[in-house]
């Protein structure tokens, strides 16, 4: 099944790419990075080379027991039926339907609105309001979900894809300024988390491309 050691295609800031370094981090997944940076020459996810890779040009892509898989939930879902342990998504059907859902609520229902080509539509003055009018819409009905799901993290108290979601959707909600007052659980559950090892190992300040005025 192993086919040389994975690859995967990331971008330090990516929030999806993230997601999926969480993954192989908690997984004890050895890889190796090849960065895509999506500002330098225009963006160099629209390379012939890795559109190959990827046709919809988009980071992360997971080279992985010689095949390429590409969207970040998808690259979970295979590193969990490939790889188990830890379990990322709860045996209970039920909670494993809120981590799904929870997942899908971010992935699909907030940070596609305020990803990079979206906010190069908007135009320059309209970005910071668009991209805050997006995630606090989404973090409202977040935050109702998680008062009756959480426990210690997004779905009881045990880490899942959910969680993998949320701590990468909070930094981008950080970097456009949204105030995180309203979301006292969102807070405190983005917070437990970043405590964790691996979150910490695959955060986007210490990634092999991260510029080193944002290395920490």
């Amino acid at each position: 099944m192993q086919a040389g050691k994975p690859i995967l295609y990331s971008y330090f800031r990516s929030s999806c790419s993230w997601r999926v370094r969480i993954a192989l981090a908690l997984k004890n997944i050895n890889y190796e990075t090849v960065p895509i940076n999506l500002i330098k020459d225009g963006g160099q996810q629209f390379s012939k080379e890795f559109q190959a890779l990827n046709p919809m040009k988009q980071v992360p892509a997971l080279k992985i027991d010689g095949i390429t898989i590409s969207q970040s939930l998808a690259i979970i879902e295979y590193l969990e039926e490939t790889r188990p342990t830890p379990r990322l998504l709860p045996q209970d059907p039920e909670k494993r339907a809120l981590v799904r859902s929870i997942s899908d609520l971010i992935a699909s229902g907030i940070q596609p609105l305020q990803n990079l080509s979206i906010l190069r539509q908007v135009g320059q003055e309209n970005q910071l309001a668009w991209a805050q009018k997006v995630i606090n819409s989404g973090f409202n009905a977040l935050e109702q979900i998680l008062q009756s799901t959480a426990g210690k993290y997004c779905v009881g108290d045990e880490v899942s894809m959910a969680d993998l979601c949320l701590v990468p959707q909070v930094a981008n909600a950080e970097r456009y300024k949204v105030d995180l007052t309203p979301y006292p659980t969102i807070n405190r559950i983005n917070k437990s988390l970043l405590a964790l090892e691996a979150f910490q190992v695959s955060h986007p300040c210490r990634q092999p491309d991260t510029p080193a005025e944002l290395r920490a």
